[in-house]
């Protein structure tokens, strides 16, 4: 058993990861304000395991008493996406990267760390090549800014690893519907239609149980993996957009799609990215984009009053 504290622990991985930590038999500390989804966790508070904490992680005292009590630190506590970003940049730069200083400052000797970016940072990718960890990174947007900061400082440390996540998709107990694919397919689902900006544009994607995954793998060969970055996705999920909304057609007949030729899409993120460092290293990611989409196509068909937005 694991003692293990993760901040934003409630969030869209977040509420993921403690559920099967928890499940496999590890004792979790979760630090969290709640403000988008107040039952993320509703389903843990009488686990004998699970501690929840309704606060802020930006108090010193707080970090403090509960870094030095567990073994694992997992600071997923952020404000997420390039919209949110912008309408509240202080608070961005508070929670995204001075956050997550404050967490370094108090680690210990026995503390270990996990670090979840995102390959945002990667902006603009060249054509016909893929990002691998040694690529430059030129985010283009204030929460890529922050994310690729506060994985630099983390990087400082010795006792770290980092990986920068592909754009996630899937169900959560916190569920998000800003990201691509979870916002291409409840469009598909409440709309019968999509409409495509830039349709060239390239993403890698990976299914949230594949994180879940890849952080209790990391936990279990931390000695392995400490020290370094590893872009973390699905390596058959390096599609452009239009070829991902074609992929929710064969499921939904109906769908009807049409390609905006003459507007652009202010998201300017272009690239494909390798996965082979991790995979060599003994994780693959596994839930493919049919299967994720089909999962998906359920959830908003069923599920709707559990879409929370992202902002």
């Amino acid at each position: 058993m694991k003692k293990i504290l993760i901040t934003g622990g409630g969030g869209y991985i977040g509420s993921m990861l403690s559920t099967e930590l928890i499940n496999l038999g590890h004792k979790v500390t979760v630090i969290d304000l709640l403000k988008y989804d107040k039952g993320s966790l509703d389903h843990l508070y009488f686990k004998k395991n699970f501690t929840f904490i309704n606060d802020d992680i930006r108090k010193p005292k707080l970090l403090k008493k509960h870094i030095k009590k567990n073994e694992y630190i997992i600071p997923l506590a952020a404000l997420v996406g390039a919209p949110l970003c912008e309408k509240n940049k202080k608070e961005a730069i508070s929670i995204n990267l001075e956050a997550v200083k404050k967490i370094l400052q108090n680690l210990n000797k026995k503390n270990k760390l996990i670090y979840l970016t995102t390959n945002s940072g990667y902006g603009v990718g060249e054509k016909n090549k893929y990002c691998d960890e040694k690529s430059l990174l030129k985010p283009i947007s204030l929460y890529g800014q922050t994310k690729c900061d506060a994985e630099n400082e983390v990087m400082k440390l010795k006792n770290t690893v980092s990986f920068r996540l592909a754009t996630v998709f899937g169900a959560s107990y916190r569920m998000r519907s800003d990201l691509l694919v979870n916002n291409f397919v409840q469009r598909a689902i409440n709309k019968n239609y999509i409409d495509v900006f830039e349709p060239q544009f390239r993403r890698n994607f990976i299914h949230i149980t594949d994180v879940v995954r890849a952080v209790i793998f990391s936990i279990k060969n931390f000695d392995k993996l400490k020290s370094d970055v590893f872009n973390l996705g699905l390596s058959s999920a390096n599609i452009t957009k239009i070829d991902l909304v074609r992929k929710i057609k064969l499921q939904i007949k109906t769908l009807k799609i049409k390609v905006i030729k003459n507007k652009s899409d202010p998201d300017k993120r272009d690239y494909f990215v390798s996965n082979k460092k991790i995979e060599k290293k003994g994780f693959v990611a596994k839930v493919s984009l049919d299967q994720g989409i089909k999962e998906l196509i359920h959830v908003f068909r069923n599920n709707k009053s559990k879409i929370v937005n992202n902002y």
